[in-house]
């Protein structure tokens, strides 16, 4: 099964809509899931469902601890200490104004979304490179930078790729300032008579009078996680959306809603058991896992820069068929690179 991959510009966003099977062996899923790092906010729909299974319940609650160090001076990230300990791999990215990049002294690039006027700054330092001779003048000039020049401190929250020794290790290491563990969020919920649109997976641009397109189920995802009335009632102000047409009532649908720092391994084992849900027939056509990325990330998937001062959306969709077809959706804002 060959690729498909649609481009919708709409009004201060990009869409990316393709589709695929999770047995091909060109499918991108896993890629994707790995290189968008910075994940706020991860979502599932099933309909026809009215329990959670054991499986999931268990992924589910089992997408943290993440930690929250407040007032962190960055040359603690660039001591060899830190690097040996934490860094397998990776790059110190920083988005700066025009002032504070000047005042650093390092040597960086303008925001690709300046404009004529630059007043937005990009350095990107690769922590690997810096850790392999702490004696070169590169290393010098980034520590005199952070810890004479140009002090920064910031607020950060740290998650760890992996469980077991590690994570005390690291609660340990920030210990001096204060680091806190948390939970995510997480919302369970069903909805009763919830109207769906109707979907097939060859139809990613749906078809007229049987189907929806790929575009409008997301706007109904959005509608139904945001709790938004589907009725287009003549008095109701708040909102005018209704399900997309045709459309199908189920009697129960299942959603779930985590919201913390969700590492992409997490959300990838969540994408796996999503897809183990059709090995026994289920009355459900298809489930929906929706992630949506921190909109102040410096970057959006791998090392892309992310502009937020407009939006700040980056977030991907997937559609999983009970065929194991699948369609991908993936949206970010007006500054920022097209979707990989």
């Amino acid at each position: 099964m060959a690729t498909l991959r649609r481009l919708r510009e709409v009004p201060r966003h990009l869409l990316v809509c393709e589709k695929s099977n999770f047995g091909h062996d060109k499918s991108r899923h896993r890629h994707l899931v790995e290189t968008h790092y910075h994940n706020y906010r991860v979502s599932f729909l099933i309909p026809e469902c009215g329990i959670l299974s054991k499986e999931l319940k268990n992924l589910v609650m089992e997408t943290g601890p993440y930690y929250f160090v407040k007032n962190l001076p960055l040359h603690e990230l660039i001591t060899h200490e830190f690097i040996n300990t934490f860094v397998k791999k990776g790059k110190l990215i920083l988005s700066l104004d025009k002032d504070t990049y000047e005042e650093t002294g390092l040597q960086g690039r303008p925001s690709q979304y300046s404009g004529r006027k630059v007043m937005k700054f990009i350095v990107s330092i690769d922590l690997m490179d810096l850790s392999l001779n702490l004696d070169s003048k590169k290393y010098e000039r980034v520590s005199w930078s952070f810890k004479e020049k140009k002090p920064l401190k910031f607020d950060f929250l740290l998650a760890w790729h992996h469980t077991g020794a590690e994570e005390s290790t690291m609660r340990s290491y920030f210990s001096s300032y204060g680091i806190q563990e948390r939970q995510p969020r997480v919302s369970l919920s069903t909805a009763s008579e919830l109207q769906c649109p109707v979907l097939r997976s060859g139809e990613l641009g749906g078809a007229p009078g049987a189907a929806c397109s790929a575009p409008e189920l997301l706007d109904w995802l959005g509608a139904v996680f945001s709790n938004a009335q589907l009725t287009n009632e003549p008095n109701n102000f708040i909102s005018t959306y209704c399900c997309p047409q045709p459309s199908t009532v189920v009697a129960k649908a299942y959603l779930c809603a985590i919201t913390g720092f969700i590492v992409p391994e997490k959300i990838h084992l969540l994408l796996e058991q999503l897809c183990r849900y059709f090995d026994e027939p289920k009355l459900a056509p298809w489930v929906t896992l929706s992630v949506q990325g921190f909109a102040d990330s410096p970057v959006s998937w791998r090392e892309n820069e992310h502009g937020f001062r407009k939006g700040g959306e980056h977030l991907y969709n997937f559609v999983i068929f009970n065929n194991q077809d699948y369609w991908l959706q993936m949206a970010v804002g007006a500054n920022d690179d097209c979707p990989p």
